[in-house]
C-alpha cells in the first residue's frame, strides 16, 4: 500500500459490539465525500482487550484494505494512543474515537493545518460546541481542565478527544510526554502549547455511541496519580 496522506488513529478498547458498525460507517462517510482530495489509513490501536475485539477486527481487516491493527497489550489508552501516532504513515494524524468518528472535523482539522496550524483540537467547550454527553461526563471534562488549568498552566479549554497534527513537527512532543492511560492525550496537548506550537481550538458536536468502556470512577485514582507526576515534571522538574 503506498504512503497515505492521513493516519486516523483510533485506540480500542472491548469494543466488538460496535467496531464493525463504527468502521463501516466511517468509511463510507469518507468514500461518499467527493471533496476529499487525500488518501486515508484507519489504525485500531488495540489495548488488552477481553472481548472478541481483535478477531472482529481482523475480519474487517480482510473488507478494508486501509484498515490497520496494532496491539499494545495492556488496557492502557495513553500507550495505545502514543503507538498508534508513531506507528502512523500519513503526514497528517487524526485522532478519534471509535465512538465518534466525525469526519466533519477531519475535514475542519485538515483545513487548518494548511493555513498554518500545527495541531487543532476539537473542544467540547467552546461556545459553539454542541455536547451531547450525559451531565457527570460534562462534569467531569469541566472538572479536569480545571485541573490542569491550575496545576500545570493550560491556557486552552480542551485537551481530551478529537485532535489533528501534522506528524513530523510533533513527534518531539510525543517524546517528551511522560504519563499515561487517560492524560496522555492531556500532557500531549500542553507540552504543544508550552513548546509554542501553533494550536487551533473549533467547535465539535459529541454525540457518544455507548457509555465510555472504563468505568468513569474507576479512572479516577489514575488521573490524579498522573496529574500529581505531570505536575512535578512541568512545575518543580521545568521539563
Amino acid at each position: 500500500m503506498s504512503k497515505p496522506d492521513v493516519s486516523i488513529v483510533i485506540p480500542v478498547y472491548n469494543e466488538e459490539g460496535i467496531l464493525s458498525a463504527s468502521v463501516a460507517d466511517l468509511t463510507e462517510k469518507l468514500e461518499a465525500d467527493t471533496s476529499r482530495d487525500w488518501t486515508y489509513e484507519i489504525i485500531l490501536s488495540e489495548n488488552g482487550s477481553k472481548d472478541g475485539t481483535v478477531e472482529v477486527a481482523h475480519e474487517l481487516m480482510e473488507r478494508h484494505p486501509e484498515l490497520r491493527l496494532i496491539r499494545a497489550g495492556e488496557p492502557n489508552y495513553g500507550l495505545a494512543m502514543r503507538k498508534g501516532i508513531l506507528d502512523a504513515r500519513g503526514d497528517i494524524v487524526i485522532c478519534d474515537e471509535i465512538d465518534l468518528c466525525d469526519t466533519d472535523f477531519y475535514k475542519r482539522a485538515i483545513a487548518e493545518l494548511e493555513n498554518g496550524a500545527d495541531m487543532v483540537v476539537g473542544s467540547k467547550a467552546l461556545n459553539h460546541s454542541a455536547d451531547k454527553r450525559p451531565v457527570y461526563r460534562k462534569a467531569a471534562t469541566f472538572i479536569l481542565n480545571s485541573m490542569l488549568r491550575i496545576f500545570v498552566g493550560f491556557k486552552g479549554t480542551d485537551t481530551h478527544g478529537l485532535k489533528a497534527f501534522k506528524r513530523d513537527r510533533l513527534l518531539e512532543v510525543v517524546g517528551r510526554c511522560v504519563v499515561d492511560k487517560d492524560l496522555f492525550a492531556s500532557e500531549f496537548v500542553i507540552r504543544a502549547e508550552r513548546m509554542n506550537y501553533t494550536i487551533v481550538e473549533i467547535p465539535v458536536s459529541i454525540v457518544e455511541k455507548r457509555p465510555p468502556s472504563i468505568n468513569l470512577f474507576k479512572r479516577v485514582p489514575n488521573v490524579l496519580k498522573n496529574m500529581a507526576r505531570l505536575t512535578w515534571v512541568i512545575r518543580v522538574r521545568h521539563r
